[in-house]
């Protein structure tokens, strides 16, 4: 197989979680590979869309990322990842690194409406507060503390989303009051709890199950707002591959709904 061909089969298979048979594999010498792939995807519900600026996409999601290569035809496939974006995974393990993105699509359903998020389950529980870690400015060491004073719609006093000045602040956006991220993940991953750069080192409750949720870490009552996945920032303050080791288990983004303090310790709950 091509190349390309190769290399597309398997993002297209990573992005939709399938088993890399199930994608058609068009043969080098076919004039239109991307028609093929496109009315496959068309009979699953899906289409590709293009992303007119790929460079700097900011998506917390994988992509489709085509790469200039110096192989038969020019390109390659990769998949992107994050807000920033970087590549989560290289299939043909090749040279090349973001900066050589020429071409990106996201793979998106056809009717929006029919889509539907995945069902919630019950959290595991119960959970605990294992590591409580803040930066007082945007990329400044992480420190780890025994306790930190939470303020409901500000976050962890202190750190540097409290006062607006973390990387991705935003004072029209939900969820940059608290980051949390399992315990189990960055053992299995081999990162200290400061390399995450996540507020919150919980262990033994799924973080996953929150979003969209009410939960209390001790007394403090909290939201959990969306999945905090990883991205090129992330990784350029970590470690290379941070993106792809982290990707939908980067933890999860909330929001402090009442004034507390949070210790080392304390137990997590839904609501």
């Amino acid at each position: 197989m091509a190349p390309l061909q190769r290399s597309v089969v398997a993002c297209l298979a990573a992005i939709l979680e399938i088993d890399p048979a199930e994608v058609p594999s068009p043969p080098a010498e076919h004039p239109e590979p991307w028609t093929v792939w496109r009315n496959w995807l068309a009979q699953r519900g899906l289409g590709l869309v293009p992303i007119q600026q790929p460079s700097g996409f900011d998506w917390p999601g994988p992509w489709l990322a085509l790469l200039s290569a110096d192989v038969a035809g020019g390109q390659i496939a990769a998949v992107a990842f994050g807000a920033p974006p970087g590549l989560a995974w290289h299939p043909l393990e090749g040279p090349e690194t973001f900066e050589a993105v020429v071409a990106g699509y996201v793979v998106a359903p056809v009717r929006a409406a029919r889509w539907a998020p995945p069902a919630l389950s019950p959290p595991r529980e119960p959970g605990r507060v294992e590591a409580i870690a803040i930066a007082p400015e945007a990329e400044a060491a992480v420190a780890l503390v025994a306790e930190a004073a939470a303020v409901a719609g500000r976050g962890l006093e202190g750190d540097r989303y409290f006062d607006g000045r973390g990387t991705f602040s935003n004072a029209h956006a939900r969820g940059h009051d608290l980051t949390l991220v399992d315990a189990e993940v960055l053992d299995e991953l081999g990162l200290a709890p400061e390399q995450a750069r996540r507020n919150l080192v919980t262990r033994g409750i799924d973080l996953d199950a929150l979003v969209g949720r009410r939960f209390t870490v001790g007394a403090v009552e909290c939201i959990g707002r969306r999945q905090c996945e990883p991205c090129a920032h992330l990784e350029r303050l970590t470690r290379p591959g941070v993106i792809r080791d982290l990707a939908h288990r980067g933890g999860l983004r909330a929001d402090v709904l009442s004034d507390g303090v949070i210790r080392s310790g304390d137990a997590i709950a839904a609501a």
